[in-house]
């Protein structure tokens, strides 16, 4: 048997236990075998469906954090915003590492498996007797799934295999990439198609599922993403418009007035359905049997020695360019920037708080694990779920499609007010000279302002280097950046220059991975990698 086929027996392989591993706590089964799960003695029921689409959920969080459990707001994203904590060389988070990379490999190695399971879920949605709507929300959510795991595919790695049906066999032929837009008109096809069929965010107490507002919020992003690079599809701006609209007119959403209380309602684990439209469910603390945690709080959390308040070394900095962003009053920079730390002296834990001059020394604030309720604290895991969607997101979304379709018209300046206005502690709704956008921008100066905002209100949420790449500025960014760190950057912080250095035209995309190009020789590998 040759080497791609004993590959691709592995991964059939893999997958059946890996699904097998989600639902083998659950006594749903009464034939041989037992201990092994396979579409034929599996999506029988209604409880088998529900555990077939946790199993595609599940590809959101990976216990070894290539997704949201950690990377997709860490390492994964490296722009303008952050850099690591005592780390220079030899290492992805100065962009210093090749196709062979672990991560990289994994990362792509996670989203083809959700893939995988839904496409083997899609294959089932009508085998069983069961729930209609419920079927028709199962259906509705896979589909939204795939697509999503190919929008984080297409946007980390350009032009992807386009897989639809679940693999049987390690005979299956390997398929070619396909191309850009070939990719995003299969994702328009499943999200347009989920949209009809999921449920509504007001029949939940929780949105760790995907409702119907979710999936129109990220269409919009999806639109937003086509008008940019590399597409270039100005068109989209228009349906982006449309979208973003949908999840305003619904009603269901609105800005949760306190900035602050968005990220810790996160880590008391509370849910705020008005706010965020989608969040990634982790749960636990990585201590018992339940593997859901996450690294949200120590990743990007406030560097603190104490368990009981809860540890964290740190890692994630802002640069000096994020903290200058935020224009004075501005309340959100000192909560999305820790504004202290935690220090242990004789055995006593206190805050010790930054000078106004330590740009480079603090850390990210936005989960902060003391309001954590969960006892006790890990040293690595955390159960604070990840926002993948907020509102302030679709306002700002809506801000930029109306001044690219309509120009900065003055839906366009209410929707950016709007959350602005939260920013700076005041009523929404009510005009204010301090928070405001200038009037009279045009459309590249509302452009501008609209970018700036974007890195304001969503730091450390995943969002900045996507917005860069489809805007065009990811490279221009980070060569700026180097100059700039180096040159005002601390003696001993210098070294938070060295991801910008290190920064090329080849760093818009990942690599494909080593791993896949030495099973599938259909595949090629991206410019200068």
């Amino acid at each position: 048997m040759n080497k791609r086929i004993i590959n691709r027996l592995k991964r059939i392989l893999i997958l059946l236990s890996l699904t097998s591993g989600i639902f083998s706590a659950c006594n749903y089964l009464d034939t041989e075998p037992q201990d092994f799960v396979t579409p034929d003695n599996f999506y029988n029921t209604e409880a088998d469906m529900e555990r077939a689409v946790a199993g595609v959920y599940n590809r959101l969080i990976d216990q070894f954090g290539r997704m949201y459990s950690r990377g997709l707001y860490s390492y994964l994203v490296i722009s303008d915003e952050f850099y690591y904590k005592g780390i220079s060389i030899n290492d992805q988070r100065v962009m210093d590492f090749d196709a062979g990379h672990l991560d990289i490999n994994k990362f792509w190695e996670v989203l083809y498996s959700g893939i995988d399971r839904a496409n083997l879920l899609l294959e089932n949605i009508d085998r069983p007797k069961m729930d209609e709507t419920r079927r028709k929300e199962i259906h509705g959510e896979t589909l939204f799934l795939r697509a999503y795991y190919y929008f984080l595919l297409v946007d980390n790695f350009g032009g992807v295999p386009l897989k639809l049906t679940p693999t049987k066999s390690p005979l299956e032929t390997y398929l070619p990439r396909s191309s850009v837009a070939e990719v995003y008109t299969q994702i328009l096809k499943d999200m347009q198609q989920a949209e009809t069929l999921v449920g509504d965010i007001s029949k939940h107490a929780f949105n760790e599922r995907i409702t119907q507002t979710t999936v129109q919020a990220v269409l919009a992003k999806v639109y937003l993403t086509m008008a940019g690079e590399p597409l270039k599809d100005v068109a989209r701006y228009e349906d982006a418009l449309t979208y973003a609209n949908k999840v305003i007119a619904s009603g269901r959403h609105s800005l949760n007035p306190d900035y602050a209380q968005i990220f810790i309602n996160h880590t008391e684990e509370k849910y705020d359905l008005q706010e965020c439209l989608w969040e990634v469910g982790m749960t636990g603390n990585q201590l018992g049997s339940v593997q859901l945690a996450g690294r949200v709080g120590l990743e990007n959390g406030i560097e603190c020695p104490d368990d009981v308040i809860g540890y964290s070394n740190g890692p994630l900095k802002p640069t000096g360019r994020l903290f200058k962003l935020y224009g004075d009053g501005d309340l959100r920079r000192d909560w999305a920037i820790a504004p202290y730390k935690y220090v242990t002296t004789n055995g006593v834990t206190t805050k010790s708080f930054y000078t106004a001059t330590q740009m480079y020394e603090r850390t990210c604030g936005k989960w902060r694990r003391e309001y954590e309720l969960l006892k006790p604290k890990s040293r690595g895991y955390s159960p604070t779920n990840f926002p993948v969607m907020r509102y302030a997101d679709v306002l700002l979304m809506k801000a930029e499609a109306e001044n690219e379709v309509n120009g900065p018209n003055a839906e366009a300046y209410e929707a950016i007010n709007m959350v602005r206005r939260r920013g700076y502690g005041k009523p929404v709704n009510m005009p204010d000279a301090v928070a405001d956008v200038p009037a009279g921008l045009d459309k590249t100066g509302f452009r501008e302002m609209l970018q700036d905002e974007r890195g304001r209100e969503l730091a450390f949420e995943g969002a900045r280097k996507h917005d860069l790449i489809r805007w065009g500025l990811f490279i221009s960014n980070m060569q700026s950046l180097a100059v700039e760190a180096a040159a005002e950057a601390p003696t001993n912080y210098k070294y938070s220059a060295n991801a910008a250095k290190n920064t090329t035209p080849r760093n818009v995309l990942f690599p494909i991975p080593s791993t896949e190009l030495s099973v599938n020789h259909l595949v090629t590998q991206n410019p200068n990698w």
